[in-house]
């Protein structure tokens, strides 16, 4: 069932991009969007080399089709992400990443909870908190990107800020969801003020999938 909603999910960030960009689109760019969206499903169900071929061969060919809107709407995207990422951050140290494809599994082993920012075009991020390690009293963890596939669980000893923004494709937040376009959710925790450990996610994409669930 998982499975199926997540395929589902994709199919709907397809089709709402088509739509958004529908005048530029052609056949060679439904063919590359179809293919970066079964490479995304493909990582998803742990086919990690399948897919990410899939999305560099759907990229390249979406890129060769419609190179300049691609480089205003990347250039564009970038220049938010550092501004935001000044303004979240405001100074203090943290890790800044960017790429155009990246794989980030922090579900698997223990890992560092410390102030970043990520950047990529398409991007697959996991991330449980029941695994991290905090450095830091009140991280931000900032993603933002073109295409994104994002899994958060949170357990219940977290003080949790949530600012969550999806242009096409779903917001689910346990068992609740937002589908369509113009995704958004703003969410804090009751136990926010006093809880020892907090953390703050500020995602945004312009076509994902976001998921957060409760350990």
């Amino acid at each position: 069932m998982e499975r199926r909603k997540s395929a589902l999910a994709l199919a709907g960030i397809g089709v709402g991009i088509i739509i958004l960009f529908g005048q530029w689109i052609g056949f060679l760019s439904v063919v590359a969007l179809i293919l970066m969206l079964i490479g995304i499903y493909k990582i998803r169900n742990s086919k990690i080399k399948k897919g990410y071929t899939m999305l560099a061969i759907g990229a390249g060919l979406l890129v060769l089709d419609h190179l300049f809107l691609f480089v205003v709407i990347t250039l564009g995207s970038l220049a938010v992400f550092y501004s935001r990422s000044r303004k979240l951050h405001k100074g203090q140290s943290s890790i800044f990443k960017h790429n155009f494809i990246s794989n980030h599994k922090w579900d698997e082993v223990p890992w560092s909870l410390r102030s970043t920012s990520i950047w990529h075009v398409v991007g697959d991020v996991d991330a449980d908190l029941t695994l991290a390690i905090p450095e830091e009293r009140e991280p931000v963890v900032f993603l933002q990107g073109i295409f994104g596939d994002i899994d958060i669980t949170l357990p219940d000893n977290y003080g949790v800020e949530l600012e969550m923004f999806v242009l096409f494709g779903q917001i689910q937040f346990d068992r609740d969801h937002e589908a369509g376009m113009l995704n958004r959710m703003v969410w804090k925790s009751p136990n926010y003020a006093q809880s020892e450990c907090k953390v703050k996610f500020v995602v945004s994409y312009l076509a994902g999938n976001v998921r957060v669930r409760f350990y």
